[in-house]
Formats: structure tokens, C-alpha cells, sequence
């Protein structure tokens, strides 16, 4: 039953319909996989096995009455620990919510567990979805399935090495500056950044329960698989108007434009003049573009005249200063731990480079926001957005590096990375994504 394991959320959904499996086998080869593997990887920090297979059971007798609950009938997938999840732990790692236990299901819990979805349990990652590693204090960092040695990426990197060690075929994440992308990237699975305001936050942390909805900007939510099959259908189910979160407009999804790679116009570039990339992202990039050449695509290494990298990264961080100031509560833990984010990325790296990441820089903005700063910012955005849109407007697609470096070993949060013998700052190497 291995191999089971490996399927796509798709296939095992087939599969149970058409009476190939039923769903407490299903959960079975996947509890299996889980004991096998997870101490090792400390992917899963909350299982749900009882309720699990209860629910199992009933799916198949449901079926077995001629029911069907949905795309995902039967299917058992898993949660980050930062979406509510009604009756079942949920702590965001954070260690006043450790007991945590919400009435009420987060948005796309719902939605999935409406489409037939069985939730497995809750993936680990950072505190309060707050770092490039998924470290936090209630639970053993989580390793990365291909090498125990590095990281799998944060804040959702429960998430992606659950998806590529097989413990579960699908998982909900979000992603402020790369939490989704970055993990998707260090794990070699498929990762999808939704645009902001298509899928509902509704019961998401980082806000702590009982705090003001304060990211309202930036922070989505998406899904990860191992086949783009899987995160298609996530996306259709989880997508669209809720009512919890009356800013998420009720606009259709858009239908794909069915052209042929042929008839793709695809831009293309392997590093930024701001930002190095490391030599082996650089060379699967430029395999990348030889590759849809040869496919008959009209491929093209091109950068926007007058990209600025870094202004985009200092306004990205300007915005994330202005959110985080009261998104979370000013305990004596989280100003500690703020302020070690800030002497790190002010003191460690390469000091060119170092100018970049510096978040000490935000310190008027998170020390004594105003709402004048904020509102400037915010408009320095749309003109960001509205400038990017239009010059993007020939091109379908446009690849780019993920980061700056792949993977790296464990290390002290928000400390020093290696890139090809330079030492980048930890907020550099990791959020090349975030413009």
C-alpha cells in the first residue's frame, strides 16, 4: 500500500468512488506512513486519528448508500496549525494557545470538508507563521524529507515535507512574504500563492484569538500538493465570497485561456542586479527556459526597465512593520523575540547586502505607527501594482527564482545564510520572493 501514499488527492478520490479503496484503507496506509516517518520529520504536531476514522467510516458507508459528498470524498488531508479547526487543537506554535481548542472551522476547512475532505491533522510551522524555518515553542522544528539536516522552509514547512514524504496528499497554508513558495520551493513539491482577497483568511491565525483583523493586505491563503491536477481542484473548492470576510469579492473564477505552449509570450530572468542568486538556481532557470524554447514557446530574458528590487523589498517590509505592530499581542516573549529578529538582520551577512534586510530600519513604523505612514505606504503599493501590471501586460507568464538560495542546513532563526561562499542576511536569501 506504499505507493498509495503518493497518489494525488485526485486519483484517491477516484479511487475510493469507483470501490478501488475504501476510506478507512486509505487512512490507514496514511497513519501507517505517518508512524513510520513523522518522529523523524516532526511534519504533523497535532493527528486527528480518532475522529479521523470515524469519519472514514461513515464516508464509506455513505457511499455504500449511494451518497457523495464531494470532490474529496473520503480523502484524508492536513491543516497548518495556524487555521482554526473546530474541536481539534489549533496553536499557530505559540505557546499562550497551546490549548487551544476552536469552536469554529477556518473558512477553507469548511469548504473542504464540505467537498468530502477528512482532516488528518495539523502540520507544524513557525510561530505565528513568522519565519523562513518552521521553529516555534511548543514543538520540535520540522526537518525537510530529503535531507533531516536543512530546513523545509517556513512558516509552512509542516506543510510541504508532510506533501513530500507522502503523510498526506494535500494541505492548506498561507503566505505574507513566501511562507507558501518558499517550502513548496525547498521540498520539491507544487505550492500556489493565491491572489489577494480570493480565498477567505476567516479563522486564520497570525491575528491571535480575540485580536482586530489587522493584515489585511498581502496575507493569502493557497494549498500544497504533488500534482498541479490537485491544486487546481483545492483552489476551486476553497476560492470565493465568504461572508466572515465581506472584502473577499464575489468575482468568478477566471477560466484558463487554453492556449497552446506554442502561442505563450514567456518572460524570464535568473537573479536580480540587488540580489545574487545562487549558481545551481541559476542553472536550472536557464535549463528551464532552453527547455520551453525547444517546446515551441516564445521565451525571453527580460526584466522590467527600471525594476527596483530593493524598493519593492523595502515597502514589502514596510507594510509587514505596520500589520505586525498590532496583529499580535506586545508580550515580554514576542518584543523579545522581535527584537532578536532586528539585531540579527542588522548585524549578520555580507554588509552590502545587509542594507537590504536590515529591519531595524522599520523601527519609527513598528515603535510608533501612524496612520498617515501607513496610508502613504499603502499607496506607494498601488502605484507599485498598477506600474508592474502594465508592463507585464504582453507577457503570459513570467519565471523567475523562487529565492536566492535553495535549502539550507537548521540555523539560529533569522541568522546568516551561505550563497556560493557569500554570507547573505537570513531576510535576503529567504524573501527574494517577496516583491
Amino acid at each position: 500500500m506504499n505507493e498509495i501514499v503518493f497518489k494525488s488527492a485526485v486519483e484517491l478520490a477516484q479511487m475510493i468512488r469507483d470501490r478501488h479503496i475504501s476510506a478507512v484503507e486509505l487512512l490507514d496506509a496514511q497513519l501507517k506512513q505517518i508512524t513510520q516517518h513523522n518522529s523523524k520529520l516532526n511534519a504533523i504536531c497535532t493527528l486527528n486519528a480518532e475522529q479521523a476514522r470515524i469519519r472514514a467510516k461513515q464516508a464509506d458507508e455513505a457511499l455504500a448508500s449511494g451518497e457523495h459528498w464531494g470532490a474529496l470524498h473520503g480523502v484524508p488531508i492536513t491543516i497548518k496549525d495556524i487555521f482554526e479547526t473546530a474541536g481539534l487543537r489549533t496553536t499557530a506554535g505559540y505557546i499562550p494557545l497551546k490549548d487551544y481548542i476552536p469552536e469554529h472551522d477556518a473558512t477553507v476547512v469548511s469548504r473542504l470538508k464540505s467537498a468530502g475532505a477528512i482532516v488528518l491533522g495539523k502540520t507544524n510551522a513557525a510561530e505565528l507563521a513568522a519565519d523562513y524555518q518552521s521553529i516555534n515553542s511548543l514543538f520540535p522544528s520540522v526537518n525537510n524529507p530529503w535531507n533531516l539536516d536543512y530546513t523545509p522552509g517556513g512558516s509552512s514547512g509542516g506543510s510541504a515535507a508532510a506533501i513530500a514524504a507522502g503523510l498526506s496528499p494535500l494541505d492548506v497554508g498561507n503566505d505574507f512574504g513566501g511562507s507558501i513558495r518558499q517550502p513548496a520551493h525547498f521540498c520539491g513539491v507544487y505550492g500556489l500563492k493565491s491572489t489577494d482577497l480570493r480565498i477567505s483568511t476567516a479563522g486564520m491565525i497570525p491575528e491571535v484569538p480575540g485580536m482586530p483583523l489587522c493584515v489585511r493586505q498581502m496575507m493569502t491563503v493557497g494549498c500544497f500538493a504533488r500534482s498541479l491536477e490537485d491544486i487546481r481542484l483545492c483552489f476551486s473548492l476553497i476560492a470565493g465570497a465568504d461572508v466572515h470576510r465581506p472584502d473577499v469579492p464575489p468575482v468568478p473564477l477566471d477560466t484558463p485561456s487554453g492556449k497552446a505552449l506554442s502561442d505563450l509570450k514567456i518572460a524570464w530572468i535568473d537573479e536580480w542586479s540587488e540580489i545574487p542568486v545562487a549558481s545551481d538556481i541559476r542553472t536550472a532557470m536557464q535549463k528551464a527556459a532552453q527547455t520551453l524554447t525547444h517546446k515551441g514557446a516564445k521565451v525571453k530574458r527580460w526584466l522590467p526597465p527600471d525594476f527596483n528590487v530593493s524598493g519593492m523589498l523595502n515597502l514589502y517590509m514596510r507594510v509587514a512593520a505596520y500589520n505586525s505592530t498590532y496583529a499580535q499581542p506586545r508580550d515580554r516573549y514576542n518584543i523579545r523575540r522581535s527584537l532578536q529578529v532586528i539585531t540579527r538582520t542588522a548585524t549578520q551577512g555580507d554588509k552590502q547586502l545587509r542594507q537590504l534586510g536590515d529591519f531595524s530600519r522599520f523601527l519609527p513604523e513598528l515603535l510608533n505607527p501612524g496612520l498617515k505612514g501607513y496610508f502613504e505606504t499603502l499607496t506607494e503599493r498601488d502605484r507599485f501594482i498598477a506600474q508592474l501590471d502594465t508592463v507585464l501586460e504582453p507577457w503570459d507568464v513570467w519565471l523567475m527564482p523562487v529565492a536566492a538560495t535553495a535549502a539550507f542546513t537548521h540555523r539560529p532563526a533569522w541568522s546568516a545564510v551561505e550563497v556560493d561562499g557569500r554570507a547573505y542576511p537570513y531576510g535576503v536569501g529567504c524573501v527574494h520572493h517577496a516583491v
